[in-house]
């Protein structure tokens, strides 16, 4: 049995568009759809690697990932628990452009409850500044947000974006630290779920001093 895993560049995104909580067949199929889209519109890796059974998955087992080869400005989506997780590696003019967001965000400092777990309250929202790890469903009705990367305003973004993730649902737009943006419809940043690294090069999903498998 395998996992897809999807991969997305500096310039490129991917939407799996899920809705309010997605089942495993969905996602697949969904990821599927996705990567024959990309297939004719841009060059996005599709990487395969081993998963947990169905039943231990369905249980919500870890999900253990190996970010040795995730270079600056890309992403990956692995799935755990039957939703998308993200894993970005963020550039350092990523990191300065988050840095640059708190005015016009609803909640910079991740102060409200249930998304973000204590070692990731800081400005990066992560274990180390550099790899983001979150939930890629929005908090507004659970629609899948849609990775833009670039700066700069233009199709509904603002003047001041740095990269981000936008919702194509209602417009909820996000930072790339997953926090969202004022006066948008969802009240919440993305969510941070528990992880821990095994070794530099690899994470674990779903595990960490809270959460254990």
């Amino acid at each position: 049995m395998s996992q897809d895993t999807l991969l997305h560049d500096e310039d490129g995104a991917v939407d799996p568009n899920l809705p309010p909580d997605p089942s495993r067949r969905f996602w697949v199929t969904t990821a599927c759809a996705v990567g024959g889209v990309a297939g004719v519109a841009t060059a996005i890796p599709l990487v395969s690697t081993f998963a947990p059974s169905e039943k231990a998955r369905a249980a919500g087992a870890p999900v253990e990932v190996d970010v040795a080869d995730l270079a600056p400005g890309q992403m990956r989506t692995v799935e755990w628990r039957g939703k998308p997780v993200w894993i970005l590696r963020r550039s350092d003019a990523q990191l300065a452009g988050i840095k640059k967001q708190d005015p016009y965000l609803a909640d910079p400092n991740s102060e409200r409850p249930g998304f973000t777990p204590e070692y990731a309250k800081n400005e990066d929202r992560s274990r180390k500044p550099d790899l983001f790890v979150c939930v890629g469903i929005c908090t507004h009705l659970g629609c899948s947000p849609t990775a833009h990367f670039e700066t700069g305003g233009g199709g509904g973004l603002p003047a001041s974006w740095e990269g981000g993730f936008l919702c194509p649902c209602h417009g909820s737009t996000f930072d790339l630290a997953g926090r969202v943006y004022k006066n948008k419809p969802a009240p919440d940043n993305l969510e941070v779920p528990p992880y821990q690294y095994l070794s530099d090069t690899r994470i674990i999903v779903g595990v960490d001093e809270d959460n254990k498998a």
